[in-house]
Order: structure tokens, then C-alpha cells, then sequence
């Protein structure tokens, strides 16, 4: 009962974050993260599909392993980020709750930089076999 549970909420923060990608408030590493706890706990199966993703497993596992993200990430994520937010704040209705999409964008803009910059991309080097990554 309790894996098929974890299986359902890997599931729906699989979906969030995927959502994250492409809207502007939504977080998206947060819910890969959340994702990868509930599969490792739920779905071994699809936890090792999503480690081993192409795109989103290089930057799972190096947050997991504290590795931080490329420096090119971190300025596309705000670059994306804060348009998006002054496009919000030019269409919401009510004009003093504008200034509350700040509160977001600061936030992220501060969580980001103070994470470790870890030189180059995702594909600047191998990643190891799904089978041999670590399971902490």
C-alpha cells in the first residue's frame, strides 16, 4: 500500500516538475527531486528511468551528490524566469499585487546563485551506468 502510494505521489511531482518547465511559477527541480525520493521508495523501476534520463538524470544526480548546477543553467533559469514574471505582472488584474511576484523571483534568484557552479554542462562528461549509481 505504502509503495504504490510513493508510486502515485513520484508520479504527480514527476508531473509538476515537468509542468515547471514551462510555467514561469511552478519549480521544477524540487519536484524531480521529490520524484526520485518517491520512485527510490516506490518504483524502483521508474526511479531508475528517471536517474538515467537523458536530461534530467546528469542534473538530479549532481544535486543529489551536492555536485551543484552549470553556470549556464542558472543564467537560462533566470533569464526565462524574470520575463515571465514581468509578463505576469503586466497582465494581473489587481495593480499592488504585482509586487508580490517579486517575492518569487528574489527567492529563486537568491536560491540559485547560492548554489555550488559546477563548470560546463550536463554533457561535458560521462555519466556513470544507471546500475552503478549511488542509491543514498
Amino acid at each position: 500500500m505504502i509503495r504504490a502510494l510513493l508510486s502515485f505521489l513520484g508520479y504527480v511531482a514527476l508531473a509538476l516538475g515537468g509542468l515547471g518547465i514551462f510555467l514561469p511559477l511552478l519549480p521544477t527541480t524540487p519536484f524531480l527531486l521529490l520524484a526520485a525520493f518517491c520512485f527510490l521508495r516506490g518504483s524502483p523501476r521508474m526511479h531508475a528511468w528517471l536517474m538515467s534520463h537523458r536530461i534530467l538524470g546528469p542534473y538530479i544526480r549532481d544535486f543529489q551528490a551536492g555536485r551543484g548546477i552549470p553556470l549556464r543553467s542558472k543564467c537560462i533559469a533566470l533569464a526565462l524566469m524574470w520575463p515571465s514574471l514581468a509578463l505576469s505582472a503586466s497582465i494581473m488584474p489587481v495593480p499592488w499585487a504585482r509586487w508580490f511576484l517579486l517575492i518569487p523571483g528574489i527567492g529563486v534568484t537568491i536560491y540559485l546563485w547560492r548554489l555550488p557552479t559546477r563548470p560546463g554542462g550536463a554533457a561535458d562528461r560521462p555519466d556513470p551506468p544507471p546500475d552503478q549509481i549511488s542509491r543514498e
